[in-house]
């Protein structure tokens, strides 16, 4: 069995983060190893949220798993409670990362052109260090404009994603998974890899309806394929389409939590498509 290690937040009510990481790649057959950033009491979408951070501790836990010589096939990480943290989490990668590793960086910070609110207009700067480490970088537009000193656009064509995609394949990130990405009436994934050049595309019919977490799932589902020997191209339409059923499944239900969607349920869906 696969082991992973994810690094990101615990919000303790709210569907995203280490609450949907932890039960979806271990549904999926991996083993989930944690580090958590900060202990939230709801995501941040919820008003007078609380949030303790977790600094003190990365480094100490990472210590002591090499003193206990464990090792991990991938390493994935979300939302880090500040700037602070990125440096932490790059050390941690670097003393524990072997060859043949993945490294999953989702810079879990900004949607719709804004930053979360807990961070600042220095706060993309710091997060480009952690892109730049990545073999494969999960962010949505509004992320990869800021990591990219790039003016968002809330409408975009094909042109523009391409040229945000490469900018951010050009701070040393080897592939680009760009999520949510809107080209006109196409509505998506896009995909840039550097190596090759090359761009590809798994576009939806779009779902009237946004919910909070739904890049979280996606990423995590990703992970757990990519970790199942799936292809990226495979893990991307995997993971694309669990989201969207998630998203139809919460949309149609009579009594579904505004402040995300019901992944639960939708499990049995991803499980069988892992082992078709």
């Amino acid at each position: 069995m696969k082991r992973i290690l994810t690094i990101q937040d615990i919000s303790c009510v709210g569907k995203c983060s280490l609450t949907v990481a932890l039960p979806i790649i271990s549904a999926v057959g991996v083993e989930t190893s944690i580090i958590p950033t900060a202990v939230l009491s709801t995501h941040t979408m919820f008003k007078g949220f609380t949030c303790k951070d977790l600094d003190d501790q990365i480094l100490p836990i990472a210590r002591h798993w090499k003193e206990e010589g464990l090792t991990f096939d991938a390493f994935y990480t979300g939302y880090l409670a500040n700037a602070a943290q990125v440096d932490k989490v790059i050390s941690v990668i670097e003393d524990l990362k072997q060859d043949g590793n993945y490294v999953i960086i989702d810079p879990a910070m900004a949607d719709n052109g804004r930053l979360y609110p807990a961070f600042d207009s220095d706060f993309p700067k710091e997060m480009a260090k952690l892109c730049a480490m990545a073999d494969i970088v999960l962010p949505n537009i509004t992320e990869a404009c800021l990591l990219t000193d790039t003016p968002y656009r809330g409408e975009y064509d094909e042109a523009f994603a391409k040229k945000v995609m490469s900018d951010l394949a050009a701070l040393g990130a080897k592939k680009v998974v760009l999520t949510g990405a809107a080209c006109g009436s196409d509505y998506g994934v896009m995909m840039y890899d550097s190596i090759t050049n090359e761009y590809t595309y798994y576009m939806q019919e779009r779902i009237d309806a946004v919910f909070h977490g739904t890049g979280d799932i996606f990423s995590s589902s990703f992970t757990g394929a990519l970790m199942r020997e799936k292809s990226m191209e495979e893990s991307v339409k995997i993971a694309a389409d669990f989201t969207a059923e998630c998203i139809r499944i919460t949309k149609e239900a009579p009594d579904a939590r505004w402040y995300g969607v019901d992944f639960e349920t939708a499990l049995p869906y991803l499980i069988s498509r892992l082992n078709a």
